[in-house]
């Protein structure tokens, strides 16, 4: 749980009574399960709000796309994602002039140049 292991969560566990005390520890940490939640549910409130005030073509919005790493991960990263799967995410190229033997002189033209 976020990087903690458990010598960490009983160095906090101890802190805590510490700082509360055992009488007032229950009622602190009720108090901060309350304010968590109520945190999540105005992030989820929000959240609808956005999705319901943007309109029908931003359905599927989810602002954790705006996060550089995931806009990233999901715009770049699936696509080679795709290529070690074997799925070609781009497509051949096939070249309008065969290929030249050995020696050959490619074709030239004027107008071109």
């Amino acid at each position: 749980m976020f990087g903690l292991g458990w010598p960490e969560l009983l160095a906090l566990v101890v802190i805590a009574l510490l700082v509360f005390g055992p009488d007032k520890l229950p009622q602190a940490a009720s108090q901060a399960g309350r304010t968590l939640r109520q945190l999540r549910q105005m992030a989820n409130n929000a959240k609808a709000d956005l999705q319901a005030n943007l309109g029908p073509e931003f359905s599927n919005f989810d602002p954790a796309d705006l996060n550089p790493k995931t806009f990233v991960r999901k715009h770049l990263l699936d696509d080679l994602e795709n290529d070690w799967n074997g799925t070609p995410a781009v497509p051949e190229v096939v070249s309008p002039t065969p290929e030249l033997g050995v020696g050959e002189i490619p074709p030239y033209d004027n107008e071109a140049t």
